[in-house]
């Protein structure tokens, strides 16, 4: 398989637009995978992300496994901690919590994966990871004891993602948080991209095509969708290839 990043990479130089779709090893039922992963390859997704903020030991590991019988997509561990680090994945997304400042999540956690990553041949991404406020707690900000950056702190929020471009991150990763009552505002995500050479992800509350789509228009080069899958799988009739 060809360089995950590098394809984000050329990708964003020809401004196509990708989409991952983002599942939970606690809320995706195994004997409901084939068919759920049949109708993401019909889809114009072109990526499979797999974690959660809070899963059981071994779960992603064996959800993994059975995706990979049916994917015809990369599938990219999203980890919210160690456990859930498999070499079954064809890469993960090296998460650093930089919108809060809990050193186990800026740092902490990923000195603890090593010894899972080292003799892995998974493709690390080093990902800066912004927790946006979206009106509720989140499971990102329970787990990880952070806060997230106000929206109304634009300049802030972008400061944040060019730090970490400049601290060395592949990508930056604009997070309203898993069920977040309403999408990061399209002149967030232009602010942050105006400041950004890396590619841009954008994920949580993205719940219509339009929402999909006024996201692209403002920038985002990757759009991750959850919540929208999970509680309306007609979704995907919107998003045939």
């Amino acid at each position: 398989m060809n360089s995950i990043y590098q394809n984000i990479i050329a990708a964003k130089a020809k401004n196509k637009k990708l989409l991952a779709v983002l599942i939970d090893p606690d809320k995706m039922i195994l004997a409901n995978v084939s068919g759920f992963i049949s109708k993401v390859n019909q889809s114009i997704a072109t990526h499979i992300f797999v974690g959660g903020s809070d899963v059981n030991e071994g779960l992603t590991e064996t959800l993994v496994l059975e995706i990979k019988k049916h994917a015809t997509l990369p599938v990219i561990l999203f980890p919210g901690d160690v456990t859930q680090i498999t070499d079954k994945a064809d890469g993960i997304l090296f998460l650093s919590l930089i919108s809060g400042r809990n050193p186990d999540y800026l740092i902490g956690k990923h000195v603890e994966a090593i010894s899972k990553l080292r003799d892995s041949n998974l493709e690390v991404i080093s990902t800066g990871y912004l927790l946006i406020q979206n009106g509720k707690q989140t499971s990102v900000e329970r787990v990880s004891q952070t806060k997230p950056i106000e929206r109304d702190q634009v300049q802030q929020i972008v400061d944040t993602a060019k730090a970490g471009e400049l601290l060395g991150m592949k990508l930056i990763y604009l997070e309203a948080g898993s069920g977040a009552t309403h999408a990061i505002e399209p002149y967030i995500i232009s602010e942050v991209k105006q400041e950004l050479s890396i590619p841009l992800i954008v994920g949580g509350g993205i719940r219509t095509k339009t929402e999909i789509e006024l996201a692209y228009k403002a920038g985002a080069n990757l759009i991750v969708i959850g919540t929208a899958f999970e509680t309306d799988e007609t979704f995907f009739d919107h998003l045939r290839s």
